[in-house]
């Protein structure tokens, strides 16, 4: 579409709780108008289309049929990406997409590929980029990078059944744990070595069938020299703490993913986020696809090195030896 067109027609492959939540957002941007929801779920898609005067389809092919559309957003679970973002390439239909990418790198790979050779706006749900408390670590990091890097995602098992299966999640560090290490490329510079340990705890009687690790310990090694940790596990029934600990010369930052804590040694002052990230990332990708202006921090080629992280981290947890990867980026500064 042009910058002319005042009215951008949104659909939604998935109406779960990811979808309800940028439907929300959209909500909010002036002139955004969501006409169309598909879900293997019709009534999950019903109820979502009521709220907004939409159609609702069981596939995708039906809505992309029926349907005039300027973009997609796509929330499916990790196991059923890939048929759906290549419609959306066939279409020449620009796609938001919520992480993680898929479940294997041959996939994200070769939607890498057609995006590029399309020429297709894209944007990837690593909405923590567009944290103000992010940007306030990223300045204070210029020019004293951070040498030590603690990740953590210490959560609760979600509740969807296929959450709880490697074979259609992925597991913590590919479904939820990728923030962390997308955060932590972002502000620290390009992971090149990983090296994992995963455990698996005892059966728990309310979540049959759990096959994912349930803890994992990560080591990792940066481009620029700096080392890190990434621990996960999911087997509290709480939120315990999701976040990334960075420390630098005479500089100490905690960020989650609503606060910021910077200690120089005169206290520990901490600051909240100002404005809802994922409100902002959606603002960025349609003002894309409404041609004023690609200002997305994250689309499907920067999230696609973050994608590779996860799964090398994943085979190195599966498999007990280090995995080393090339740096995408050898000449780009750390910050």
């Amino acid at each position: 579409m042009t910058a002319r067109e005042d009215v951008v027609r949104v659909g939604f492959i998935g109406a779960g709780g990811i979808a309800e939540r940028h439907v929300r957002t959209l909500a909010r941007i002036s002139g955004v108008q969501i006409t169309a929801y598909s879900d293997v779920d019709l009534e999950r898609a019903q109820r979502l289309a009521s709220s907004t005067r939409g159609h609702a389809y069981r596939s995708h092919q039906d809505m992309l049929q029926f349907e005039d559309l300027h973009a997609v957003y796509i929330c499916v679970p990790p196991f059923a990406h890939g048929e759906p973002e290549q419609a959306l390439i066939n279409a020449g239909l620009p796609f938001f997409v919520e992480k993680p990418l898929s479940l294997d790198i041959a996939t994200a790979d070769t939607i890498a590929r057609s995006v590029e050779n399309h020429g297709l706006v894209t944007g990837v749900g690593y909405h923590w980029r567009y944290l103000d408390t992010v940007e306030e670590a990223h300045h204070l990091l210029r020019g004293n990078p951070a040498q030590l890097v603690a990740g953590y995602w210490l959560d609760q098992t979600p509740l969807p059944t296929w959450w709880r299966h490697e074979g259609s999640s992925g597991g913590q560090i590919i479904e939820q744990a990728t923030h962390i290490i997308d955060l932590a490329r972002h502000l620290v510079g390009e992971i090149v070595e990983v090296s994992a340990f995963a455990a698996q705890g005892k059966p728990r009687e309310e979540f049959p069938g759990l096959d994912v690790p349930t803890s994992t310990a990560v080591s990792l090694r940066f481009a620029g020299g700096a080392v890190g940790t990434l621990g996960t596990t999911c087997m509290l029934r709480w939120g315990h703490r999701i976040g990334l600990n960075l420390f630098a010369d005479g500089l100490a930052i905690e960020l989650s993913d609503r606060e910021i804590m910077i200690d120089v040694g005169r206290g520990r002052p901490i600051r909240t986020a100002s404005e809802d990230p994922v409100y902002l990332e959606d603002c960025d990708f349609i003002d894309a696809v409404r041609g004023v202006g690609n200002r997305v921090r994250s689309p499907y080629g920067v999230a696609l090195q973050t994608h590779r992280i996860a799964l090398a981290i994943s085979d190195s947890a599966r498999t007990g030896c280090p995995v080393a990867l090339a740096d995408p980026n050898p000449e780009a500064a750390l910050v």
